[in-house]
């Protein structure tokens, strides 16, 4: 059972930073990202960094199902 806990975690954080990296390029490349979510579903956590990047003004989610980001 842990071995699949472990497994769900590992995946999870990986798609979370593949996901992160598309989000850097998007904004490298001058796209105007207004939400960047991990997971779908009810909205567990939101948050807006405290200095945002000028012309950027995006919201980071965290949903209630981990496994996909958009």
């Amino acid at each position: 059972m842990l071995t699949v806990v472990a497994f769900i975690v590992a995946l999870g954080l990986l798609i979370a930073v593949h996901e992160y990296g598309h989000y850097r390029v998007a904004v490298a490349c001058g796209v105007k990202v207004l939400r960047f979510s991990v997971g779908f579903g009810k909205t567990l956590y939101s948050w807006k960094p405290r200095k945002p990047r000028p012309g950027q003004d995006t919201e980071f989610v965290i949903g209630a199902f981990p496994w996909a980001a958009t």
